[in-house]
C-alpha cells in the first residue's frame, strides 16, 4: 500500500473589476452566433439588453432581447444621460441603459456588447479601461451576402440595403482593440473566447492584486 501523500493544491480568487466586452461586425458576418457560444460557455458573462424603438421579431422577449419602447420614451432617456451608448441604424434607434452595466462591473462581472461602431465609439468615451472591443470581419462579400439571405429574416430590400452598408462599417475595422476573422465560425469562438481570457487578467482589472502581493511579501 503506498504511502504517497496527495498534495492538495490551493486555489486562490483574486477579486477583479468586470469589463465590457464589445462584439461588432457588419450585419450577418456572424457576430450573434459568436455571441450566444460565448454566453452558453460561461457564466461570469451576460448580455447586455438594449432598449430600442424597432418591433420585435418573432420569440423576442421585452427585457430578455431587449427593451422594447416608443420613440418618446427612448427620448427621454437620452435626455436623462442614462444611456452608455445610442444609435440610429436602419430607421430605428437602439441603446444601453447605464446602471446595470456598471453595477455588474463593480461586481466583478462581466458585459458582452453586440453592436455596431457609433456605439462602439460613444461606449469607448465613457468606459475607458473597462471597453475591450473585436470587430468580426466576414471572409468575403459573397459569404456575407449568402449569409444574409440563408437567414430568412429579411426582405431582398432589407437584404440589398444592409449590404450596401457592409463596406462603410468595415471601414472602422481600424478602431477596434481586437479583428478576428469569420471563415471558420468554431476557430473564431475560441479566437474570441482567448482574448475575453487575457483581458480578465490584466493587472489594472484585478483590483484585489495588491492585497494579495502584499500578503505574499509579508509571509503568509
Amino acid at each position: 500500500m503506498s504511502n504517497q501523500t496527495v498534495e492538495t493544491v490551493e486555489t486562490v480568487d483574486i477579486d477583479r473589476r468586470g469589463l465590457m466586452l464589445v462584439l461588432s461586425s457588419p450585419s450577418g458576418a456572424g457576430k450573434t452566433t459568436i455571441s450566444r457560444a460565448m454566453l452558453e460557455d460561461d457564466d461570469r458573462l451576460s448580455m447586455s439588453v438594449s432598449a430600442t424603438t424597432r418591433a420585435p421579431r418573432p420569440g423576442e422577449v421585452d427585457g430578455k432581447d431587449y427593451y422594447f419602447m416608443e420613440p418618446v420614451e427612448f427620448n427621454l432617456l437620452v435626455n436623462r444621460d442614462e444611456l452608455l451608448e445610442h444609435a440610429k441604424v436602419f430607421s430605428n434607434y437602439y441603446g444601453t441603459p447605464s446602471e446595470p452595466v456598471r453595477e455588474a462591473l463593480a461586481n466583478g462581472n462581466d458585459i458582452l456588447f453586440d453592436i455596431d461602431w457609433q456605439g462602439t465609439q460613444q461606449l469607448a468615451q465613457k468606459s475607458g479601461d473597462d471597453l475591450v472591443s473585436i470587430f468580426v470581419l466576414p471572409p468575403s462579400t459573397k459569404a456575407l451576402e449568402k449569409r444574409l439571405k440563408s437567414r430568412a429574416q429579411d426582405s431582398d430590400e432589407v437584404v440589398a440595403e444592409r449590404m450596401s452598408k457592409a463596406s462603410e462599417e468595415i471601414s472602422h475595422w481600424a478602431e477596434y482593440d481586437y479583428v478576428v476573422v469569420n471563415d471558420d465560425v468554431d476557430r473564431c469562438i475560441q479566437e474570441v473566447k482567448a482574448i475575453l481570457q487575457a483581458e480578465r487578467v490584466r493587472r489594472i482589472r484585478r483590483t484585489g492584486l495588491l492585497t494579495f502581493v502584499d500578503a505574499l511579501r509579508e509571509g503568509y
